[in-house]
């Protein structure tokens, strides 16, 4: 059954990369014993498949080019099993959250539309602040 449980895994990472978690998640879904899954998710980082490190790297470059805030790419991360340190490590190698809403707002053009924006991306009141120049009410 390991055997098995490993050929979904290299056919699921063959799609798009997916962290230990969420393979675990969906061998446990097709029926798998706890050893096997984790027998498979094993194999699978030993032979270089599966590395959650390059998983948070490689979507917090996409959700970052993207102008999401730290709040909504931790919390999509979290979601998918990513541990708070790959988190944090990878957050540290992008441009800046208050500098991605700058760039938005200045795309945006300003204002309480950019700030809504920002808002509903999830930034914090004092980078929507400082990027649009505006007050939040409390």
């Amino acid at each position: 059954m390991t055997k098995d449980a490993f050929g979904l895994v290299v056919a699921a990472l063959a799609r798009r990369d997916l962290t230990a978690a969420e393979l675990e998640e969906r061998l446990e879904r097709a029926g798998f014993e706890q050893k096997a899954r984790a027998d498979a998710v094993a194999r699978a980082a030993d032979a270089g498949y599966l590395d959650d490190r390059r998983v948070a790297r490689e979507r917090v470059r996409t959700l970052a080019e993207r102008d999401s805030s730290d709040t909504a790419i931790r919390a999509e991360l979290e979601r998918r099993g990513v541990s708070e340190e790959l988190v944090e490590a990878a957050l540290a190698a992008v441009t800046p959250e208050a500098e991605r809403a700058a760039r938005l707002v200045r795309r945006l053009g300003g204002g309480p539309r950019a700030a809504r924006t920002l808002a509903r991306k999830g930034f914090p009141d004092d980078v929507i602040e400082r990027a649009t120049g505006l007050q939040i009410a409390e």
